[in-house]
C-alpha cells in the first residue's frame, strides 16, 4: 500500500538484493546521515545491522526474482521489512545514467521515507507453495508444446507430414493415436535419425507424463479445505477448469486484499493505457503491468466465449461452489458471450475483442471469487 510514511521511526533502508549479495543504505530523515554496508545473502547479518542503526527501522527492496525469502526471514528476525513493487518506481533519468548496487540502495530507502512504496502483498508458505505448483505445471506446458514442435520439424526436415484423413476426407489431427501410430511406424535409412527419432519420442513422452503428474498434484491441492469453495466457485465461469480455478486462486491468495475488481484487472496488467491531456481523451493498449503469468491465463481463458452459449455452466461431479457465487458466475457468463458479440458485431479485431473480454473475464473473477470468501 502506499502512503505516508511510518511516524515511529526517522530511519529507512533500501536494500539491493542479488543471489549472493545484499547491499544496505540507511538514510535517516532528520539528521541526513547515511549509511552503507554489504553483505552475503545472509538475513541474520542484515538483521543484525539493520538493529545497530536503529532498532525502529523500515528496510525494502524490490519485487524480483528473489521472491519474498529474505522478507520472511528478516520479519521472523524482528525486522520491519516491506517488498516494494518495482513496477511502480519510476526512477529519474539521472538515476538511471549512474546505476550501481549503492544508488539503487538509497533510492529504495529516500522512495520509502517520503512514501512513494507501493508494497506487494507477500503469501505466506502455503500459497507460496500452492503458487509454484501452478506455476510449474505451466513449465510443463511449455516444455511439452516445445518437444513436440522439435520433434515435428525434426519430421518435416526429411519431408515427413502426417496426411491421414478419414472416409469423408477429413485430414486427422495431430498427436491422436493414428499420428502417433504414423510416428512409430517411421524408419530411416541412417542409424543416427533413428537415434534422434527415439529421442524426439521418448522427450514428449516424458513431457505430457509431467504435465499429467502435476495437473493431478494441482488438482489435490485445491481440493484443500482452504481453496476448495474459490476454487469450485470459479470453476462456475466457463473458460475455467480446475487448473485455471486453482491458477487463479492461489495467485491473488485472497480476493479481499483488492479494492474493486477494477484494482484486480489492474494488477493482472488488463487495464487499458491511457494517454490523456487537456480535452484530449486517449487509451491505447493494456499496460501488461502486473501478474503476467495470470494474464495469460486469463487471455487463454477468454477464447473460450468466441464459441460457448450463455448458458449457466453445468456442475461437475463432487463441485460444490458457493449458491450466490453460482448465481453471479452465470449472470458473468451471460454477460461475457453477449460483450464479445458485441464487439465482433462492431468490427473489433478478434485478438482485441478477445483481450477485451479477458479483462470483463478478470472482473468476474474477483467478484465470484470474493463472494466464495465471504461465505
Amino acid at each position: 500500500m502506499e502512503g505516508a510514511p511510518m511516524l515511529d521511526t526517522t530511519t529507512f533502508v533500501g536494500l539491493d538484493v542479488h543471489a549472493r549479495s545484499i547491499k544496505a543504505v540507511s538514510l535517516d530523515v532528520m539528521t541526513g546521515e547515511v549509511r552503507c554496508a554489504t553483505f552475503g545473502y545472509d538475513a541474520g547479518a542484515v538483521a543484525a545491522w539493520v538493529r545497530s542503526v536503529d532498532p525502529r527501522a523500515r528496510c525494502v527492496y524490490e519485487s524480483g526474482v528473489t521472491g519474498f525469502d529474505l522478507q520472511k526471514r528478516l520479519s521472523g528476525l524482528g525486522v520491519d521489512c516491506v517488498v516494494g513493487a518495482v513496477s511502480k518506481m519510476i526512477k529519474p533519468s539521472a538515476d538511471r545514467r549512474k546505476k550501481n548496487d549503492r544508488n539503487d540502495a538509497e533510492f529504495l530507502a529516500r522512495m520509502l521515507s517520503v512514501g512513494n512504496v507501493v508494497e506487494v502483498w507477500v503469501p505466506d508458505d502455503e500459497c507460496e507453495a500452492a503458487r509454484d505448483l501452478t506455476r510449474a505445471l505451466e513449465d510443463a506446458r511449455d516444455d511439452l508444446s516445445r518437444s513436440k514442435q522439435r520433434l515435428s520439424k525434426f519430421l518435416l526436415r526429411h519431408g515427413l507430414v502426417f496426411d491421414e484423413r478419414t472416409p469423408t476426407g477429413r485430414r486427422k489431427g495431430n498427436w491422436t493415436r493414428a499420428h502417433w501410430s504414423w510416428i512409430e511406424s517411421i524408419r530411416f535409412a541412417e542409424g543416427a535419425d533413428n537415434e534422434v527419432l527415439a529421442y524426439y519420442v521418448e522427450a514428449v513422452r516424458r513431457a505430457a507424463e509431467e504435465k499429467s503428474r502435476l495437473e493431478g498434484l494441482v488438482g489435490a491441492e485445491a481440493r484443500k479445505p482452504r481453496w476448495r469453495r474459490r476454487v469450485d466457485s470459479l470453476r462456475c465461469l466457463k473458460g475455467v477448469d480446475t487448473a485455471t480455478a486453482a491458477d487463479l486462486v492461489f495467485e491473488a491468495g485472497e480476493f479481499s486484499r483488492f479494492r474493486n475488481a477494477r484494482s484486480f484487472a489492474a494488477w493482472v496488467g488488463l487495464t487499458p493505457s491511457e494517454h490523456s491531456s487537456g480535452e484530449n481523451d486517449r487509451r491505447g493498449a493494456i499496460t501488461k503491468a502486473g501478474n503476467k503469468h495470470l494474464r495469460k491465463t486469463l487471455v487463454e481463458a477468454a477464447w473460450h466465449y468466441l464459441t460457448c452459449s450463455g448458458r449457466p455452466k453445468d456442475l461437475a461431479k463432487g463441485q460444490a461452489p458457493d449458491p450466490a457465487a453460482r448465481r453471479h458466475a452465470a449472470k458473468g457468463v451471460r454477460r461475457l458471450v453477449e460483450r464479445r458479440e458485441a464487439l465482433l458485431a462492431r468490427g473489433v479485431h478478434g485478438n482485441k475483442a478477445n483481450v477485451a473480454t479477458a479483462r470483463e473475464l478478470a472482473c468476474w473473477v474477483w467478484a465470484v471469487g470474493l463472494m466464495a470468501e465471504e461465505a
